[in-house]
């Protein structure tokens, strides 16, 4: 049974910077895709990025480009959100999840996700 748990929330003034991380155990992570997404207070959930097994391609959402970079460390069983020139509307919870497998149809889809984590809180300020 794989797991995984985010960490790195926090508050921060627009422009400001903070990096998510996301710690997998139980499985052979280095096996699997990973993905951010993220839900705002009365929104849906909404894909933010995601990374193959490998590390080598990575894809973004729109309002997220250019401005959050997704990584990932497999010898530490970890995938890494680093988030910058953060704006107002970035507030809400992130959450780490993965497919359990290598190839999702579409990365995009949190359908695609089998497991998540709790999700940590980020509050950007005007």
């Amino acid at each position: 049974q794989v797991q995984v748990a985010e960490s790195g929330g926090g508050s921060v003034q627009a422009g400001g910077s903070l990096r998510l991380s996301c710690a997998a155990s139980g499985g052979t992570f280095s096996n699997y895709a990973a993905g951010w997404f993220r839900q705002a207070p009365a929104k849906e959930r909404e894909f933010v990025a995601s990374i193959t097994r490998g590390g080598r391609f990575t894809s973004y959402a729109d309002s997220v480009k250019g401005r959050f970079t997704i990584s990932r460390d497999n010898a530490k069983n970890t995938v890494y959100l680093q988030m910058n020139s953060l704006r107002p509307e970035d507030t809400a919870v992130y959450y780490c999840a993965t497919p359990g497998y290598a190839l999702p149809a579409d990365y995009s889809r949190a359908e695609e996700y089998d497991y998540w984590g709790q999700g940590t809180q980020v509050t950007v300020s005007a």
